[in-house]
């Protein structure tokens, strides 16, 4: 009970905590090493975040009330990336006309995220194609279901797997079948990108881009469960590629992010991208176990292992996107703990509830309840936030060796090597790393023993900063919470 109340009287003044220190705005210039995503100063960064995705019309985050008091809250938390929706509906209500006060609206909360040092990666929403499906994306002139019916109507996800039309709908789209004018339907959507990417080019605090939710091949979905991924993998790197180059025609650097088929768990085969910015952008749900015959455990490790495949295969960047969209705390803490295991970072499905058309359990989902309401007390699932608010390399001068949370104590260790993930050397001795610590975890403190470095920071900073010391090719650091502190909401 006692840290109970110290984590709501924390819930009430982080955001303004945050008020009179803010962070430094979000970096630009992201790229990759190989499946390590950097900054522009070259340093590994390890992101842990939140999905926001407004799937009702205005499809915008500002229209369910997410704006500065809860940028202010995730970073007074230690969340540090944002995966912003973007819905195509929007952005291309008639073929070939753009609706650029959307995208006004989007780049917006972009901008507040990066004033509170939080990165954005704009993702291109979809689930189950279009509303006619009890889904959302693509707008009504692109949906090419030949007639075939949306029904039986069971929402998300059993639609994906017994309506002949939205199969239909699906396999139009990958195969660019023409749509209104004559013109394929995937063109259409890559131009959409084109415009977006133009749009967006040199917002701060832009990660990349994800160029396609959770891609459904129509009819041929079984074979996504076999070994060695969906049979229709060579159109989903076909459309892919065509995003990619539509991106790359306004927006040369930024990164881009493509996503399997979401029930593949062997190693996918979509291509790489040919391209030297790109990701991989994948997910992991549990409840994909009933479908696979696999155990969470199980399933969880097989979905890490086929994108780091993937990476191995192509040098694609690494970052899991969505998992969660649940009230079990502990199974929060396993996908936390095996994405620390495996250096990936996250961004949790999702920031709020905001009424979810295409979720397994609205209600269980959300961090905060109602982002109309200031994120405070009652607002804030107290439970969830301290699962998800965990010490992370925030920006790392070298490569991440190791990061383990030890939940029962709350000691936090952290290993890393001093040499560039590029392969281009180390970085200079006096290189600083920076170490989210979250004072949800840490209420009364905390100390630091550091092997390696010296630290550059205030005593109990919400970052810890390290600063390599001459001939240092390695450094560790512990942190362990002062006088004791219960470990548990």
């Amino acid at each position: 009970m006692r840290l109970r109340f110290v984590l709501i009287v924390l819930a009430i003044v982080a955001p303004i905590l945050m008020s009179v220190a803010a962070p430094a705005a979000a970096d630009t210039g992201f790229g990759h090493a190989g499946r390590w995503i950097t900054d522009s100063q070259g340093r590994v960064i390890v992101p842990h975040g939140v999905n926001m995705v407004n799937k009702h019309a205005p499809y915008t985050p500002e229209a369910v009330g997410f704006d500065a008091d809860d940028a202010e809250f995730l970073a007074a938390n230690g969340f540090d990336t944002v995966r912003v929706g973007l819905i195509w509906k929007a952005i291309e209500p008639e073929p070939g006309r753009y609706d650029d006060e959307y995208l006004a609206s989007i780049r917006r909360t972009v901008e507040t995220l990066a004033a509170h040092g939080i990165t954005s990666l704009i993702d291109m929403h979809q689930d189950q194609f279009n509303e006619r499906f009890q889904g959302e994306f693509a707008p009504d002139w692109a949906v090419l279901d030949d007639g075939l019916p949306a029904q039986p109507r069971l929402g998300f996800p059993v639609n994906m797997f017994v309506q002949p039309g939205l199969w239909r709908a699906y396999e139009n789209f990958l195969g660019n079948a023409p749509g209104p004018g004559g013109v394929g339907i995937a063109d259409r959507f890559a131009a959409a990108w084109a415009h977006s990417a133009a749009y967006f080019r040199g917002t701060d605090g832009v990660l990349g881009y994800d160029l396609l939710n959770e891609p459904w091949p129509g009819a041929s979905y079984p074979t996504c469960l076999l070994p060695g991924g969906c049979v229709d993998d060579d159109k989903l790197t076909a459309l892919f590629r065509k995003l990619t180059d539509a991106v790359r025609s306004a927006d040369p650097t930024t990164m881009v992010f493509v996503e399997p088929v979401p029930t593949s768990v062997a190693p996918t085969r979509i291509g790489g991208m040919d391209d030297p910015n790109a990701g991989l952008s994948f997910h992991y749900y549990c409840v994909w176990a009933a479908v696979t015959g696999a155990g969470c455990d199980q399933l969880a490790e097989q979905v890490f292992g086929s994108a780091e495949a993937y990476s191995q295969r192509t040098g694609a960047a690494l970052l899991l996107t969505e998992f969660g969209a649940t009230d079990d705390l502990r199974q929060i803490d396993a996908v936390v703990d095996r994405a620390a295991a495996h250096g990936t970072g996250w961004q949790y499905w999702a920031y709020c509830g905001c009424a979810d058309p295409t979720t397994t359990d609205q209600g269980a989902q959300g961090l905060v309840g109602d982002p109309f309401v200031p994120p405070t007390v009652a607002n804030v699932d107290a439970g969830k936030l301290f699962a998800l608010a965990v010490p992370h390399p925030k920006a790392v001068a070298g490569v991440p060796v190791s990061s383990q949370l030890d939940r029962a104590t709350g000691a936090y260790e952290l290993t890393y090597r001093t040499a560039r993930a590029d392969g281009a050397g180390d970085f200079a001795p006096g290189s600083v790393s920076t170490v989210t610590i979250p004072r949800v975890r840490y209420p009364a403190g905390y100390a630091v023993e550091v092997h390696g470095a010296s630290v550059d920071s205030p005593p109990d900073a919400g970052v810890l900063d390290l600063r390599s010391l001459p001939g240092a090719g390695e450094v560790t650091v512990r942190v362990t919470p002062r006088r004791d502190t219960p470990q548990g909401p």
